[in-house]
């Protein structure tokens, strides 16, 4: 089926406490792996890059095309999302390119700066009917280009957020409450009872990023709690990295197309699914 809005998939999750998983994608093995997955769970997903992604994929409109291309046969409902991004004209690239959704990350500025950007990204894709999620609080670690040391981090205020929210008609905050980007360097401190504190005042879908790594039950509690959207990247990276190392150290082990990359699909699918079927509380 074609592309959806992410407001689509996410609405009726936070309404019916399941999460939806946000896989990163760099390519047509990785997008595929994602939508099986999905698929065979009768559970809708969502495609989302960053510009590290696009840049690798050699453009925007590249992982636009495999995106669609992976939606268009798929039995399930499929957003396509621009992650973590900053600059304004590039939103504007991604909107042209088709993302059905778009994320501003505007959380390092001063939270006035951070309305106004917002706003202006709102304007820019609401009349397009494109899904807009926005930050507000900084998760430590690195995503893309952006990188956060614990001096820096902050988590999510819920009185900033209920005004955030009705300040810039955003459709999807999300949210710091102790998780980060990438593999966890300490023991994870997930503030519930702050998420709660959020979902009591803002109604919107909430998204947990930094969903790597985070223990099952406490993403369970959050979905039980307002989180709608669960990103995951760095697992599903590392689950292709790690077959590809393992897949060359088989013994009897030849080159050819399928012998080095099917594993990993099948890798990066089992990964997918395990997060899939976790999200939807089954």
């Amino acid at each position: 089926m074609p592309l959806v809005t992410m407001k689509e998939i996410l609405v009726p999750a936070r309404q019916n406490k399941y999460g939806v998983g946000a896989f990163e994608f760099w390519s047509l093995d990785s997008a595929q792996a994602v939508v099986e997955a999905a698929a065979e769970q009768n559970m809708p997903v969502i495609l989302q890059a960053g510009k590290l992604e696009c840049d690798f994929a050699g453009g925007i409109k590249n992982l636009s095309r495999i995106a669609k291309m992976v939606a268009d046969e798929a039995s399930i409902p499929v957003a396509l999302h621009l992650d973590h991004a900053e600059e304004y004209d590039f939103i504007l690239s991604a909107i042209d390119a088709g993302f059905t959704s778009v994320m501003i990350d505007a959380s390092a500025k001063p939270y006035e700066e951070n309305v106004a950007l917002t706003q202006k990204v709102v304007a820019a894709a609401k009349p397009a009917g494109i899904t807009v999620e926005a930050e507000l609080g900084r998760l430590v670690g690195n995503e893309g280009n952006i990188s956060v040391d614990s001096r820096e981090a902050a988590q999510t205020d819920p009185a900033d957020a209920k005004r955030f929210v009705e300040e810039t008609g955003i459709d999807a905050l999300a949210v710091a409450i102790g998780t980060v980007h990438g593999f966890y360097q300490f023991e994870p401190k997930i503030n519930i009872e702050r998420l709660k504190a959020i979902a009591d005042v803002v109604s919107i879908p909430l998204v947990l990023h930094g969903g790597s790594g985070t223990p099952d039950y406490k993403v369970q509690e959050a979905i039980e709690n307002g989180i709608a959207k669960v990103n995951i990247c760095t697992e599903f990276v590392a689950a292709f990295g790690k077959q590809y190392t393992s897949t060359q150290s088989a013994e009897g082990f030849k080159y050819s197309i399928p012998s080095l990359f099917g594993p990993s699909k099948e890798a990066g699918k089992a990964l997918a699914a395990s997060k899939i079927k976790l999200f939807s509380l089954k």
